[in-house]
């Protein structure tokens, strides 16, 4: 790929971009930082679904090179060299559409680089000159750098062919980033606007932070379970529910169906991926959902009867029974693909409404603290300069 094609995907991925920031600029809002944050916080999500949209369309190598298509920095330009692929193969992975989606999704994500690199400046300028905590610029760095990560596994998942390992690593880099930046975006409100009390005492809010953290952890294990069944196209292993294949425990292969170092649809040693290694994949998927629903529902319980953390374990509530519902609709419907993206926009949004309930958590559990040392020593608090 050329220089003058490198600039021309630079220019339109500003292009892209200019959108989002300008509705920052124009916003009523008076903390234009915090806007930004929670602005890619938005993006990264539509990212995810729409990435999600480009694996279930089978787009992920609509153009079979990387960043731009067929040397070309758009399908516009590529036409000729996409038709000629799809005549060859008219039910393949390359025709006009499938690149028009796989590029949508790479500029997509180019735009919301430009956006993270914009924060990472705008934090380094304000910090130089205010030096205030809510210009630290380690954290929109260290997002930057994840961001920069998860561009080179989207590279590796074009030219390593869709090889399911590295496709999931790409999938759990994207929610990683998601919960990240929302963490950030989080950390912005409370500076902007802190809470002057707690909603309970420390041993409760380091219960429901304990509670918090262990659903993250079993949230992120099913991502990649949830991950490696998209991955290798096992969501229909299981035609029935709770049952699979008629039984409570059907025939598997755990061993061929979690070697992870392997091409797509084939063994370590090359041989075809078996039905029972598919049905091993998604059943160990299915299973391990009402461990991260019991636990996540029970957290989301917990947390319920606090004022400052009732609105997000609402929520969590809500998309959890949604999520639920959406996977087993999707088993019943033969996997339609309306459905299969709310799915995976159902696994993104818990990670982003888990990632609030976990910093809020921290938050009110040091707010807790504080009080409890005040009620104490009430006269070992600094004195405040007006």
């Amino acid at each position: 790929m050329d220089a003058l094609t490198l600039v021309n995907m630079a220019l339109t991925a500003l292009m892209v971009a200019t959108l989002p920031a300008a509705m920052v600029w124009m916003s009523s809002d008076a903390n234009k930082y915090r806007k930004l944050a929670w602005t890619c916080v938005f993006l990264i999500f539509d990212l995810i679904v729409f990435g999600g949209y480009t694996r279930l369309t089978d787009s992920g190598l609509g153009c079979p090179d990387w960043p731009g298509c067929y040397g070309t920095a758009n399908p516009f330009l590529a036409h000729d060299a996409i038709q000629h692929a799809q005549a060859l193969m008219p039910s393949g992975p390359v025709t006009l559409s499938k690149a028009w989606i796989e590029m949508i999704h790479r500029y997509l994500a180019m735009a919301i680089g430009v956006l993270i690199i914009a924060l990472v400046a705008q934090s380094w300028r304000l910090w130089r000159k205010e030096r205030r905590a809510d210009y630290a610029p380690l954290l929109p760095t260290a997002l930057l750098g994840f961001y920069c990560l998860q561009g080179v596994f989207g590279a590796l998942t074009v030219t390593q062919k869709l090889q399911p390992i590295i496709v999931t690593c790409h999938l759990l880099l994207a929610m990683g980033l998601l919960s990240l930046t929302t963490w950030f975006a989080s950390r912005q409100d409370t500076l902007h606007a802190p809470l002057r009390g707690s909603s309970g005492s420390p041993p409760a809010m380091r219960n429901i932070r304990l509670l918090a953290v262990a659903s993250g952890v079993l949230l992120l294990v099913q991502l990649a379970l949830g991950g490696w069944v998209s991955t290798n196209y096992a969501a229909l292993a299981c035609g029935d529910f709770p049952l699979c294949g008629g039984k409570l425990v059907p025939a598997m292969d755990m061993q061929q169906g979690f070697t992870l170092w392997r091409a797509l649809g084939r063994n370590a040693d090359g041989s075809y991926l078996t039905f029972q290694a598919l049905t091993a994949i998604h059943w160990v998927h299915r299973n391990f959902a009402f461990i991260v629903a019991l636990v996540t529902g029970y957290t989301a319980w917990r947390a319920w009867e606090h004022a400052a953390l009732h609105k997000i374990s609402r929520n969590i509530a809500i998309v959890l029974a949604v999520q639920l519902c959406s996977g087993v609709a999707t088993i019943f419907l033969n996997h339609p693909l309306a459905l299969a993206v709310l799915h995976n926009a159902g696994a993104a949004l818990l990670v982003l409404l888990l990632t609030m309930l976990n910093y809020r958590a921290k938050y009110q559990f040091e707010i807790a603290q504080k009080a409890a040392a005040s009620a104490v020593f009430p006269h070992s608090a600094p004195a405040r300069h007006h």
